[in-house]
């Protein structure tokens, strides 16, 4: 994304048994494949017990819109329970460059009081782990939220 276009929808999920996978959703149809990636999301497996799907879409602000990753995250067991988020983000072909903007809760379903401190730290430790992800966050950080 930080040189060249969209990301492609990824379903990434975690099983009972601690293994991990990821589906890509690849067509000619990227709103289509955002469409199945939810339906799975939603239905989840019965083994899994956390899943997220990240999509590339517009993130629609009172300042206009914006691209961002809208990510949408599942807790299956033991109570279901899901947050969603997005990263909005400059594209590569912006005057300025690439750029990150800090994440954005959207929404929460299934928790009697957000603590969204412990979210926020639980979305940071992900992209920690994932070393093309937390180079990128690093090089491209905006620190303002938009």
């Amino acid at each position: 994304m930080s040189d060249s276009g969209g990301l492609t929808p990824l379903l990434g999920y975690i099983e009972a048994n601690g293994d991990q996978g990821h589906e890509r959703f690849i067509s000619d149809d990227a709103a289509q494949d955002a469409g199945v990636g939810a339906e799975r999301l939603l239905a989840g497996r019965p083994n899994w017990v956390r899943a997220a799907l990240v999509v590339d879409a517009f993130l629609h602000l009172s300042t206009g819109r914006i691209d961002a990753l809208i990510i949408h995250a599942v807790q299956y067991r033991p109570d279901r329970r899901s947050i969603q988020m997005a990263v909005p983000y400059r594209p590569h072909t912006s005057e300025q460059g690439f750029g990150v903007y800090r994440p954005k809760f959207l929404e929460t379903n299934g928790f009697t009081d957000p603590d969204y401190g412990v979210m926020g730290e639980a979305f940071f430790a992900g992209v920690d782990a994932h070393e093309q992800a937390v180079a990128v966050w690093n090089a491209h950080l905006i620190d303002e939220s938009v």
